[in-house]
């Protein structure tokens, strides 16, 4: 019996920051098992320093990504979508897990810079944890 190879795909608005932490977080995670896919609803030109650098912290190298837009050839393949955060809109597509994760927002309590960009990662890589638990069923 072989097991499904299950693909996910992480979305928000500009792929620069939020879904460039859970795809690096569930790379690191996930190895071989899980492909992973991040894109944007509006891609920036470039990754966000902050994010890219809450990740070398946990000794995850995400060089040579760079925001990319939200493609049917890649909806078509994953088995699951993950919008982070509300600013991004997709439509959710039939048979496809699709969840909306409204992650921790420090700015709004005041915390900024990297203390603000830990907690971010922090929250999303929980939510990683749980979602590569239920697709890989491990």
């Amino acid at each position: 019996m072989t097991q499904k190879h299950p693909a996910v795909l992480f979305v928000c608005s500009k792929n620069g920051g939020k879904s460039q932490l859970a795809a690096g977080l569930m790379r690191d995670l996930a190895g071989d098992a899980v492909t992973v896919y991040s894109a944007g609803t509006k891609p920036a030109k470039d990754l966000n320093p902050q994010a890219v650098e809450s990740l070398t912290e946990l000794g995850i190298d995400v060089t040579g990504e760079y925001p990319k837009p939200v493609t049917d050839e890649v909806l078509d393949t994953v088995d699951a979508v993950v919008v982070l955060g509300t600013e991004a809109k997709l439509e959710p597509r039939e048979g496809v897990r699709f969840e909306v994760w409204e992650t921790d927002e420090p700015s709004e309590r005041g915390i900024e810079g990297m203390e603000r960009m830990r907690l971010v990662r922090d929250d999303i890589k929980a939510r990683v944890q749980k979602l590569h638990a239920e697709l890989t069923g491990k």
